[in-house]
């Protein structure tokens, strides 16, 4: 019922309501070029270029059908001879150019009748908590008519930002953390609430934030009884709850040089998506005991601190954190599709331990970790010390970039025990992996991984789960033994478009191969081909529909084994808060 309850208010809370104008229409004059990169709202001005650095540029649209679209639907059309000043013969007075001149833009559209007076705010400003936070809301869907004020420069000891997000999920190369780049979370409707209350400048000093999101998803197919083995999206022909994600943090500010400063994380997520991120030790018995469908995760649990002095900077990280080198991330705010490659879904997704990243300059950072393993704690029976070493390099350009990690270096040995009375264990896998990534423009990037993982003595399907065999998935105790060495390899691109400053598309390709079935459950090679748009209706809401073809080249491996292949069409929709 939770489940249920949570996805109803995410599918809810991310409709706008409809648009009612009135009045007579104003017929289109002279088109006007809008710059891309301007907020919402922001007036254009005749004759005005594109930027030369944004690399696209949105199509021109009458100026009628803006305003319209603005909500000025009642306002009357100007006389064609006088266009409403003071002119003669078609001609303005000066007086008339100089009130030009002075008027400042807006960044807002109000709200002159376009949606019902009914959901304007009652409170203008000040209010209790509820109702500033109502507020935030109203105004992401009827931005404020306020004057446009030119971003400040933020500072920033590194190199400039590639491209900018929105539309993109992130503005910076693959690397985390990074150090010398400003702290870029945004505040959101609950914070800003949070702000105008008692105590907010308080808060707000602090540097300390909490930010929540819930996706939910919508997926059809051919297939009947699970998506798997491609993932997150594994309940075929249904709607469901991605994740729920809640995220306390506090980010230190490695800009400065002067003094130690300190962080931390505490991220709890719910949903379909804690089967892939559960980690041995870390409430897992949901999963690897009881194969629950759905299920929470504390999935980032770590403090650390900043240390400057040393070459650019030293971070230390002590806990539970996200594993640093994909293209793809856990937390679907930060992906650039809903749904995920299959060599993605079979790679370490949490790591416990210690992580040192060490700035040596603008252009190169190194990490070192120390560890229990892949995705397991370490008081887990199955903990064994691991270390990881990663590496990144941005060309001086500032158009090219690697990021290489050995990202689990130990015996290689899967981890046999007995748990929950019974003969388990938990996949121990090695592997080397490498994101090239490369901006044609700021508009259009590409991203490139590929790794080479291996394993001895293997279990077929990875770590098993004690709980009974579900239709979505695994279950049903200790998989098949897989004496010596097995191993997968694979290659994926992401490749996207910026179409507008909300606006994205995205083209997936992947070749993976799984030798053994050790990864996947079901031995051979492995294609899949995705196609997806990103669109933000403003700051809080955002939709990703997709289509994409997945298909193993040697055995019925989707479907419960029936299919070689499988559709998967969907869209996840994501609420801010």
């Amino acid at each position: 019922m939770f489940t249920q309850l949570l996805l109803a208010a995410t599918l809810s809370a991310g409709q706008p309501p409809a648009m009612m104008p009135q009045g007579p229409a104003i017929a289109p004059v002279t088109p006007y070029q809008i710059p891309m990169g301007q907020p919402p709202g922001y007036p254009v001005v005749q004759g005005v270029p594109a930027s030369p650095n944004l690399g696209y540029v949105v199509p021109t649209v009458p100026y009628g059908a803006l305003q319209l679209a603005q909500g000025n639907a009642q306002t009357p059309p100007a006389d064609p001879m006088t266009n409403g000043k003071n002119v003669e013969n078609g001609k303005k007075d000066e007086k008339d150019k100089k009130e030009e001149k002075k008027a400042p833009p807006s960044t807002g559209r109000g709200n002159p009748h376009g949606y019902g007076a009914w959901l304007e705010p009652r409170e203008k400003e000040g209010g209790n908590f509820f109702q500033r936070l109502y507020r935030e809301y109203y105004q992401q869907w009827v931005p404020p008519d306020t004057p446009y004020e030119e971003p400040t420069e933020v500072p920033r000891r590194a190199l400039p930002s590639p491209w900018t997000s929105p539309p993109f999920p992130s503005s910076e190369w693959q690397g985390y953390p990074l150090l010398g780049v400003p702290n870029s979370t945004g505040d959101y409707p609950f914070m800003k609430a949070l702000y105008g209350g008692p105590w907010g400048q308080e808060i707000k000093d602090s540097g300390i934030k909490f930010q929540a999101w819930a996706t939910s998803f919508g997926v059809w197919g051919n297939s009947h009884q699970t998506n798997v083995p491609a993932s997150y999206w594994i309940t075929p022909n249904t709607y469901g709850l991605d994740q729920l994600v809640f995220k306390l943090e506090k980010i230190p500010d490695s800009v400065q040089t002067d003094h130690w400063d300190w962080g931390f994380r505490s991220a709890l997520l719910y949903g379909i998506d804690y089967r892939y991120t559960t980690a041995g030790g870390w409430f897992s018995n949901q999963l690897l005991k009881n194969n629950q469908l759905y299920g929470w995760d504390p999935v980032e649990e770590y403090f650390n601190v900043y240390i400057p002095g040393f070459l650019g900077g030293t971070d230390i990280r002590v806990g539970r954190w996200i594993a640093c080198p994909d293209i793809e991330s856990q937390y679907s705010v930060d992906n650039f599709l809903g749904s995920h490659s299959i060599l993605f879904t079979y790679d370490t997704y949490t790591q416990t331990g210690i992580m040192v990243t060490q700035k040596i300059n603008d252009q190169i950072m190194v990490q070192g970790v120390l560890m229990a393993g892949t995705d397991m704690a370490p008081w887990y029976p199955g903990a064994t010390p691991t270390m990881a070493f990663g590496s990144r390099w941005v060309s001086a350009d500032n158009n090219d970039a690697f990021y290489t990690w050995i990202n689990a270096l130990n015996s290689a040995q899967f981890r046999h025990f007995y748990q929950y009375g019974q003969p388990l264990g938990h996949d121990n896998f090695n592997y080397v992996v490498t994101t090239y990534e490369h901006r044609f423009n700021e508009a259009i990037i590409t991203k490139t991984e590929l790794y080479y993982m291996w394993e001895f003595n293997a279990e077929v399907g990875g770590t098993p789960s004690a709980g009974p065999v579900e239709p979505y998935g695994s279950g049903g105790g200790d998989g098949k033994l897989i004496p010596g060495r097995s191993q997968a390899y694979g290659v994926l691109n992401y490749t996207m478009f910026g179409l507008s400053d909300r606006d994205y598309f995205t083209i997936r390709n992947e070749v993976y191969r799984d030798e053994t079935g050790f990864r996947t459950g079901y031995a051979g090679t492995y294609t899949s081909h995705t196609i997806g748009l990103s669109h933000q209706f403003n700051d809080v809401t955002m939709i990703r529909p997709e289509i994409g073809y997945y298909r193993n080249w040697n055995e019925q491996a989707f479907d419960n084994g029936t299919k070689r292949g499988t559709w998967i069409y969907g869209f996840d929709l994501t609420l801010r808060f």
